[in-house]
């Protein structure tokens, strides 16, 4: 068993969702203070439906490394997983360093959003 949920390690990474059009919800930016109206995310039209919470959903850097994290993000492109900027790994961020893939999806379970590292904007379904 590893990470903070008790997961078994062979679990490391959750599948990318079915990305078919027909299944996709609108996404918009989400409204936000520090930021002025009219921020827009190029990638929006890249997004399918929110990811399924996984239980099962660990940061394999996090895993090797014997590290905890605190929650996790989903890569929209490649289904990568990895944790969010408040664990200690920052692996999503590294991935999105690594790979120039824009968005990551919370796998949180109470959390439904999507932040994009390139217009740096937080997206909601619409």
């Amino acid at each position: 068993m590893d990470g903070i949920h008790g997961t078994p390690s062979d679990e490391r990474e959750v599948p990318a969702e079915d990305t078919t059009a027909s299944s996709a919800p609108a996404w918009g930016v989400a409204p936000d203070g520090g930021r002025p109206q009219g921020s827009v995310c190029t990638h929006v039209s890249t997004l399918a439906r929110p990811p399924v919470t996984a239980s099962h959903a660990v940061c394999s850097a996090c895993v090797a490394l014997g590290h905890d994290w605190v929650r996790l993000r989903r890569c929209a492109t490649c289904g990568t997983v990895g944790c969010c900027d408040s664990s200690r790994g920052r692996h999503a961020n590294a991935h999105y360093e690594a790979t120039g893939h824009p968005v990551v999806l919370s796998l949180a379970h109470d959390e439904s959003w999507a932040w994009c590292y390139v217009d740096e904007v937080f997206l909601t379904e619409a």
